[in-house]
């Protein structure tokens, strides 16, 4: 029996492009990928517009929270996300690391932050084409019976 993959998405404040990577994944893979974000310097609340940039597209993250960054959740991630935070990310031999170059969506309004999220849209769609069997349907999840 496989287990189901793990990705951690990280940034400096876990408010906005962290936010918006883990509510695309978790609306596209289902169940099928186990979903994580954190930050370094994790800010107050989740960034308004990026709520309402994913609200746009009937995905609602407003009940989430910027948590920080540990140990303990880049150890128990097979893909590591990170998306500007820099040296603060700790680094483990064996795990899967991507650095995401996306402009920051922190101070912009929900028109800057839209194709922001439609960028991290479609780096998850490839995302998880990399890390799901071919041919599992939406929902399905990824684990061998």
């Amino acid at each position: 029996m496989t287990t189901r993959p793990s990705v951690l998405f990280v940034c400096v404040h876990n408010a906005g492009r962290s936010q918006m990577a883990a509510g695309w994944l978790r609306e596209l893979a289902g169940d099928r990928i186990e979903v994580r974000s954190a930050g370094s310097t994790p800010a107050d609340s989740i960034n308004p517009a990026a709520v309402a940039a994913m609200e746009e597209v009937g995905i609602d993250i407003s009940d989430q929270a910027p948590k920080i960054l540990t140990t303990e959740s880049v150890q128990a991630s097979d893909v590591v996300i990170t998306m500007g935070c820099g040296d603060a990310c700790p680094y483990y031999p064996g795990k899967r690391y991507e650095d995401w170059k996306l402009d920051d969506p922190a101070g912009k309004g929900v028109d800057e932050v839209r194709p922001v999220r439609d960028e991290i849209k479609a780096r998850i769609e490839e995302l998880i084409a990399s890390l799901l069997p071919q041919g599992a349907p939406a929902g399905t999840p990824g684990r061998g019976d």
